[in-house]
């Protein structure tokens, strides 16, 4: 119950020892192409561009900025909690300008902040932001987000590692451009791959540059040619073949269940637990109404050793829960 990598299903279990054949074989190909279909399940997407990057959810996060990104360029970036933090670093090394928006550890995005630092700053081209931080279980409010880029003529890059097939998560329908998440954690696959999907707006960015992505492996221009195409595939690199028996298979389970289902079963599960930690008087740090359903971060009471509680848990109840990261670290604990 830590904050990922989640149990893994028998059924993803058995697909990873399935025999691993050549990653341009045909029946591997047409395996790829049912992938990319329940990943725009997943997504509720029908971006032609929807793949699992061969690396995990900061390799994701790392495509989607090394793409979209030119020295020079202003991207307006949200922080509240570890993972908007890191969104700054990827804006900085690539030679761009971080405009931050601040908020609290364990509050949403605060739309009003976002709205403003928009217009002061015209020039900014793309807005980045958590939808679900990981750090802090606080959900924030990507519809609204996305249609406030749109109003400053920004594409917006999205971290979903945490709420896919978590929390309702709707691509199209928001009009998300460059999104990434992870395999590890609602999807409850094993670790090292990296959902991402991208819009018609950010493909032609990615077209029109000027410049060469600074990264070769995570050029998408490249990899374009290796997950699509008409039952033929370019080289590009040899992908993760048993990890990506094992998402699909995870994928399919998503598909059988129902998305609406997998989201109500996070929200009957949280409910479980919260009355269960609230009988015990443990309090969590996020408000109801921004509360990640999965990612559970609640304090620690006074005068308890957090390292103590969680080495009992593990040893004695053979229960995984997390520890607090950053700001929180010492403070709280995350349960997944």
């Amino acid at each position: 119950m830590g904050p990922g990598p989640s149990d893994i299903s028998p059924r993803v279990l058995q697909a990873l020892s399935q025999p691993t054949i050549g990653h341009l074989d045909p029946l591997f190909i047409g395996m790829m192409d049912e992938v990319k279909a329940l990943l725009q399940y997943a997504f509720q997407t029908e971006n032609p561009f929807t793949i699992a990057v061969s690396a995990p959810g900061s390799a994701g996060m790392e495509t989607c900025f090394v793409n979209l990104i030119e020295a020079g360029d202003t991207v307006v970036v949200c922080r509240n909690g570890v993972f908007g933090d890191r969104m700054r670093e990827n804006v900085e090394r690539l030679g761009a300008t971080a405009v931050m928006v601040d908020d609290d550890w364990g509050k949403a995005v605060d739309p009003e902040k976002v709205e403003a630092a928009l217009k002061a700053h015209p020039e900014a081209s793309i807005l980045a932001f958590v939808h679900a931080e990981t750090s802090t279980g606080a959900l924030s409010d990507a519809e609204t987000l996305s249609a406030l880029a749109r109003q400053h003529d920004c594409l917006t890059i999205v971290d979903t590692v945490t709420s896919l097939a978590g929390v309702p998560l709707k691509v199209d329908e928001w009009q998300l451009d460059a999104v990434y998440s992870g395999s590890q954690k609602c999807l409850s696959c094993v670790p090292g791959l990296s959902p991402v999907t991208l819009s018609q707006k950010a493909i032609d960015k990615i077209q029109s540059r000027g410049s060469k992505v600074q990264s070769w492996f995570l050029d998408q221009s490249l990899v374009l040619g290796y997950w699509s195409g008409d039952g033929k595939r370019s080289y590009h690199h040899t992908a993760p073949v048993n990890s990506l028996y094992a998402l699909h298979e995870s994928l399919v389970m998503v598909h059988d269940e129902g998305l609406e289902n997998t989201w109500q079963r996070h929200r009957d599960m949280h409910e479980l637990l919260k009355s269960g930690l609230n009988s015990l008087g443990i309090q969590f740090l996020v408000d109801e109404a921004d509360r990640l359903p999965q990612l559970n971060a609640v304090a620690i009471p006074e005068g308890v050793d957090d390292a103590a509680v969680r080495s009992r848990l593990l040893n004695e109840y053979n229960l995984e829960i997390g520890a607090g990261l950053g700001a929180l670290a010492g403070k709280a604990w995350r349960i997944g």
